[in-house]
């Protein structure tokens, strides 16, 4: 059934179409009349109880004849409002007037309800008593703003039921009346208010209070009289002495004194090394596999205690350490100090004692482009320090078999060289990842990550001594690096010694083995010794000489490390990257000759620092770990 028949009642349709300004309706159409008729025989004349379709009504232009739906609550044009189209019917019907008209029209359409009913006008002519409190754009009180004109030049205002006073467009600065000013006016003075509050008081109080004086400015005494003690972050610390900050050259006493350029004393207690908590140092978390190492080295091995640098080894619970049974410390500079060329000093206390083997404790330096731990930032850069293409760069130091002094000049007369080659060797073509610059040619500079120890501390059951060394790539026949009197000496006979390792398939060694002072270790007298090195970067003239116990032990000229024919490789440099430091405590059977005295080793075992110390000539000085000739930084965080 038709949902209209359910109330015995007929609607239309379908509204009739419009042709030439008329009204055809369609011959499936329901005649106004038969929905009259039908109407009254079910209502007896009720208006109310026409169901109208929901959310609409049908409306009729009177005018036209069209029938047309609206929602009752959506604006119409003025001329078929309601009112208006009853007007129109009672001024052209001849059969109806009135009350009759009316009622007539209500049982035959659905009009929308005229809210003069409910005695609310919400047309937009009406004035409402409190229009001036919300009316978005007021021009003045005399001529207010007729919205209808925003419809343009077009629009037909007179139809629109507004009174016919002046109307003005709406302008930018319309907005701006009494009420808007004194709005902003007294937001600007609470603004005002609280500035005064919370800034210009406190000043003005701390200038009465004399906060402000000469000398406060420069000490930051505060307004109780309090001086503050400011973080000791420059390169040169506040509590290194005076009379230190310049130094005789221990290569050459009698030239210009070197310049200090960089000091830690270590006196402030308990700093942390965790990533992020110091400007220069910083611990690492890792296993040192390189080697083989027994201990995981974490930053909580590694702090400051009466005055020193404590690094801290000590058994653990492999279960909550990394499957190790001992934990320590490694604390490096990589990144954040470098310097190239100068002298560098730190005071040591070595670990445990001068006669029970074991202990791995070391004080070194290594070029930037390299972190020391991590294999593969080494793998192609360490141990190198070389500027030529030729087969020293290549893999094992060969080409197709050859030289054949590289496949039989090792150890047992192997393969010299386990090497994978320079990876940013002068040989670096055009394109390619390298860190540069460039020589005159245009070919890159050899790049690497050197090392140059201060020590590696070493026992016997007899006595304590020192390695100090520096480690090259690539290797001379056999390891045999120069070491004749004329390129090397060796200050004290009685205490040093050419060590009688030089090197193996990964490096070579140019290093000799100096007797520490017996008393000063962990469990001696508890002294500090001095340990160092003074070094001149590059070729010809370079030179590293090594300081032990506070007096020069060895000197090592460049032309130690010249070219070797038989092998058919240039002569590699005394470092000339930018070198960072690293201290450190570990454990390795490969360092001990697979001897290590578990049964009389005393854990914890501490290595203890008393102050690292940089110096440079004056004319030269060159720090900072991305220098214009040896730049790093973009490569590292390319």
């Amino acid at each position: 059934m038709h949902p209209a028949l359910h109330h015995g009642i007929q609607y239309p349709t379908q509204a009739g179409s419009i042709r030439n300004g008329r009204s055809h309706l369609k011959s499936h159409s329901v005649s106004a009349v038969n929905l009259a008729q039908s109407s009254n025989s079910t209502t007896q004349g009720s208006e109310a109880s026409i169901p109208r379709r929901k959310g609409a009504a049908h409306r009729k232009n009177l005018t036209t004849g069209v029938l047309m739906d609206h929602s009752p609550y959506t604006a119409v044009d003025r001329s078929i409002s309601p009112h208006s189209s009853l007007e129109r019917l009672s001024r052209t019907s001849s059969s109806s007037s009135g009350h009759n008209a009316s009622s007539h029209l209500g049982h035959v359409y659905t009009l929308s309800a005229d809210p003069r009913d409910w005695g609310t006008d919400l047309y937009l002519d009406a004035q409402e008593a409190d229009d001036h409190i919300h009316n978005p754009s007021p021009v003045n009180e005399k001529h207010p703003l007729d919205p209808l004109a925003l419809h343009g030049k077009g629009f037909n205002s007179s139809s629109s039921g507004f009174s016919k006073g002046k109307q003005r467009s709406c302008r930018p600065w319309d907005i701006m009346n009494r009420r808007g000013l004194a709005n902003v006016g007294g937001m600007a003075l609470l603004l005002l208010a609280i500035l005064g509050l919370f800034a210009v008081y406190p000043v003005v109080i701390a200038i009465r209070n004399g906060a402000f004086g000469r000398s406060s400015i420069v000490r930051g005494v505060n307004g109780t009289g309090q001086v503050p003690v400011l973080g000791n972050w420059g390169l040169i610390d506040q509590d290194t002495p005076q009379e230190v900050r310049t130094i005789a050259s221990y290569h050459n006493p009698d030239g210009p004194r070197l310049q200090l350029v960089f000091s830690d004393e270590f006196n402030q207690d308990g700093r942390s090394f965790y990533p992020g908590d110091d400007p220069y140092f910083e611990a690492e978390n890792l296993h040192y596999w390189g080697t083989n190492d027994l201990e995981w080295y974490d930053p909580s091995a590694v702090t400051t205690r009466n005055g020193s640098l404590a690094i801290t080894m000590s058994q653990a619970d492999p279960e909550l350490n990394y499957n190790l049974s001992y934990k320590s410390g490694m604390l490096t500079s990589w990144n954040k100090f470098c310097f190239t060329g100068g002298l560098i000093q730190a005071s040591v206390m070595l670990p445990g004692a001068h006669n029970v083997i074991g202990l791995w404790p070391a004080v070194w330096t290594m070029g930037n482009l390299g972190r020391a731990g991590y294999g593969a930032t080494l793998d192609g850069t360490w141990p190198y320090s070389y500027d030529s293409c030729d087969v020293g760069t290549l893999p094992n130091q060969t080409l197709n078999g050859f030289p054949e002094a590289a496949t039989n000049s090792g150890f047992n007369e192997g393969p010299l060289s386990f090497l994978p080659g320079q990876r940013l060797s002068r040989c670096t073509c055009p394109g390619e990842s390298h860190p540069g610059p460039t020589h005159d040619d245009g070919t890159f500079v050899g790049r690497s990550a050197p090392e140059i120890d201060i020590i590696e501390a070493q026992t016997t059951r007899r006595e304590g001594s020192v390695s100090q060394s520096g480690q090259w790539g690539p290797f001379d026949f056999g390891y045999e690096w120069k070491n004749t009197s004329d390129v090397v000496t060796i200050y004290d006979a009685d205490v040093s010694k050419l060590n009688t390792y030089r090197g193996a398939v990964y490096q070579e060694a140019a290093s000799v083995v100096t007797q520490t002072n017996q008393d000063c270790y962990e469990l001696g007298t508890g002294c500090f010794s001095v340990y160092g090195f003074e070094y001149k970067p590059g070729f010809n003239d370079a030179y590293i000489t090594w300081i032990s116990d506070g007096a020069p032990s060895w000197t090592l000229l460049s032309g130690a490390m010249g070219p070797d024919e038989r092998v058919n490789i240039s002569a590699r440099s005394v470092s000339q990257e930018p070198m960072y430091i690293i201290m450190n405590l570990g454990m390795s059977f490969g360092f001990t000759n697979n001897v290590i005295d578990f049964d009389h080793l005393q854990f914890p075992a501490t290595m203890l620092v008393d102050y690292i110390r940089v110096y440079q000539e004056p004319d030269a000085l060159n720090i900072g770990c991305d220098p214009e000739g040896f730049p790093t930084a973009d490569y590292i965080n390319a």
